[in-house]
């Protein structure tokens, strides 16, 4: 079906400069009336939004809602928000869930379903991927769910995860560390949008933000989302995006990327977290299997905290999130920063890591660790040879060319491990590729586990097999980011197309996203190359626009040293067969 919606063009601040964008109407709110004397047409650009009533009530026993509190900016718009609270007098460390998806758990995206997570885990105060007032109010904290500018009735217009979302964070939490019933210590938290929009907040440093905790992160918003492998992906943005409802407009992030195609611009920059501003505790998490994963893992790196933690899992972020296990253990991270209690949290391994095996089964789960990447990692090099589609240990001698058709195929390498092998952190690859009778070349790649026999043995979530450890790259854009990259995981500039000639071979190096898999004596490591993203029965709605025709040629052998560089992980411990991992 079409999208209706106006979309136009206006002059914003953005990384200190006035940056021209799109920008498309949102999602119009109306009330429940005002959408059924709609036509069909009308009522594919509006949605149902309470109207504003503000009030004072009590959703559930022993916790009060202060419903539809106005807060101003400090350039004079107005935003909207719930506090709940216990219903006790007193003032109450304050958790903050910021993102657009609408305020109350019926509003905005109301028909997403919290996949893996059991009826009534969550009550309806929650909102999705957010802290649930039912769980926090009740041990003595207060919970905001904010309608970010431009979204529900917030006033002006939304442009997301940049600064201007940053700066109304700022005003926001002093705002609420001066009322009557907060504390004056406030913490973030919540699950992807929500988690992303805490690194933009975190950046402008507000005095009274006291830690975060973002489970599962996208914080390159170009590298990571719009333009993975410099591959535009456009579907799943707007996907999103078509959901937010406001009375404005918002930035329409997949029509900035045709205006502003390379990242080095005001633009993507103002998108971009900045990272030495982020000094207050953090518990972040990732997991092994989603689209957050190469975010969450370089905020853990890259933000300058001396008090930060990261656990890495197998399962998907509603689950984890909502699981009592997890809750504990973020309970006590917020008692310690928010109520000041000498918890023991401190105590808590700096890295926390599951290392998967094969289906739901784990090697080890929650494995201490110190620091990611591990400093025991030894990298090791597995050949290509595209003369019996396998890899090697060693170099390859003689030049062979392994050939697919780009819009259908499929070429994969497989290796056999001799010995029991653990391998966690990042992989890269390095191909010599050629289109033989195009100008440029988009290339998806799977890192999967076979059996001993030769099966595929996937990781599985919700009961579906995930494709497999991931990289992309549009080879028009192979020149690497000399500060960015490092030998174990290269990094795409992205600051200009490098066509082919027809035939053309060239070197590439592709970032392959953090894994861990065990593999036991005799299972086999396989590297899928393809022109497409082969998702199988994977339930993620992601698509690439990909640009490939004809054939594709990859060269290994001889002068054309393409290979897996993988990161095998030796035993703590060995004495003869007693292994300690």
């Amino acid at each position: 079906m079409p999208d209706h919606r106006e979309r136009i063009t206006k002059t914003v601040e953005m990384s200190g400069e006035p940056v021209e964008i799109y920008m498309t109407k949102m999602m119009t709110p109306c009330t429940s009336e005002e959408f059924k004397a709609m036509s069909v047409e009308e009522r594919e650009t509006a949605k149902v939004q309470p109207p504003l009533n503000q009030r004072t009530y009590s959703p559930e026993e022993g916790i009060v809602c202060m419903q539809d509190i106005p807060v101003k900016m400090r350039d004079g718009v107005t935003i909207y928000a719930d506090i709940y609270k216990p219903e006790a007098e007193g003032r109450y460390p304050l958790i903050i869930s910021w993102s657009f998806y609408g305020k109350r758990p019926f509003d905005g995206q109301s028909e997403w379903q919290i996949m893996g997570v059991p009826p009534q885990t969550v009550s309806n105060m929650s909102k999705f991927e957010s802290p649930d007032p039912g769980y926090w109010c009740r041990r003595g904290y207060a919970v905001a769910n904010v309608d970010p500018r431009g979204i529900g009735h917030s006033e002006g217009d939304f442009v997301q995860f940049g600064s201007q979302d940053g700066k109304d964070g700022y005003d926001f939490i002093e705002w609420a560390a001066k009322q009557s019933w907060c504390s004056g210590r406030c913490a973030l938290s919540g699950n992807s949008c929500v988690a992303m929009t805490q690194w933009r907040i975190a950046s402008q440093q507000p005095p009274h933000l006291t830690c975060m905790a973002p489970w599962e992160s996208t914080t390159d918003m170009y590298r990571e989302s719009l333009c993975e492998g410099g591959i535009p992906a456009h579907s799943f943005v707007r996907l999103v995006m078509k959901e937010a409802c406001g009375p404005n407009y918002m930035d329409s992030t997949p029509d900035n990327l045709e205006k502003y195609p390379f990242i080095d611009c005001a633009y993507w920059k103002d998108k971009d977290p900045v990272w030495e501003n982020v000094t207050i505790p953090v518990y972040q998490t990732a997991c092994w299997n989603h689209f957050h994963l190469r975010g969450s893992i370089n905020a853990f790196r890259k933000c300058r905290s001396r008090r930060k933690w990261l656990r890495v899992h197998r399962d998907f972020e509603w689950p984890d999130a909502y699981s009592n296990e997890n809750l504990k253990d973020l309970e006590l991270f917020f008692a310690r920063y928010l109520k000041l209690e000498r918890n023991g949290w401190e105590l808590t391994p700096k890295v926390r890591i599951e290392v998967q095996d094969t289906g739901e089964f784990l090697t080890m789960k929650n494995r201490p660790e110190e620091n990611f990447p591990l400093k025991r990692t030894k990298y090791e090099k597995l050949y290509l040879d595209a003369s019996d589609r396998s890899m090697k240990k060693e170099p390859v001698e003689k030049t062979a060319m392994a050939v697919y058709e780009s819009e259908t195929g499929e070429v994969w390498f497989d290796y056999r491990f001799e010995e029991d092998t653990e391998l966690t952190g990042y992989m890269k690859l390095r191909l010599h590729v050629a289109a033989e009778s195009y100008n440029d070349m988009d290339l998806f790649i799977a890192v999967q586990k076979l059996s001993t026999k030769g099966d595929l043995l996937p990781v599985t979530l919700f009961g579906e097999p995930h494709p497999g450890a991931w990289g992309k790259m549009r080879v028009s854009r192979r020149k690497l980011d000399e500060k960015l990259s490092t030998d174990y995981c290269p990094v795409q500039a992205h600051i200009y197309d490098e066509k082919l000639k027809p035939g053309q071979i060239v070197p590439v190096d592709i970032e392959i996203v953090p894994t861990s898999r065990f593999f036991h004596k005799g299972q086999q490591i396989r590297v899928s190359i393809a022109g497409r993203y082969i998702r199988g029965d994977w339930f993620e709605p992601l698509m690439w626009n990909s640009d490939n025709q004809g054939n594709h040629l990859i060269y290994t052998g001889g002068e054309y040293d393409s290979f897996l560089q993988i990161p095998v992980i030796p035993p703590r411990f060995q004495d003869g067969d007693f292994i300690i991992r």
